[in-house]
């Protein structure tokens, strides 16, 4: 499983343990899954996808901005807004 870690400038909004998380870069939307290379993008205003199992439906959070960072411990999306 992906840990997987959603911040605002408020507070940290999720910490958990998911299948994938596709999440809309400002080069194209790309999908992160345990053991993905170390990674840096910017983010576009869009749709945070987050897949818990592999065949269950997707929740869909709205986020505004920011950045997402992949790393050997998991992905971490430090948004400007979620929603």
């Amino acid at each position: 499983m992906l840990h997987f870690e959603l911040v605002t400038p408020e507070k940290l909004l999720r910490s958990e343990e998911v299948h994938m998380v596709v999440v809309p870069g400002t080069e194209g939307d790309f999908g992160v899954l345990e053991g993905h290379a170390p990674f840096m993008s910017t983010i576009r205003d869009g749709a945070l996808r987050i897949h818990r199992t592999e065949k269950g439906e997707p929740e869909t959070l709205t986020i505004r901005g920011g950045f997402a960072e992949v790393t050997p411990k998991g992905l971490t999306i430090l948004a400007e807004h979620a929603g």
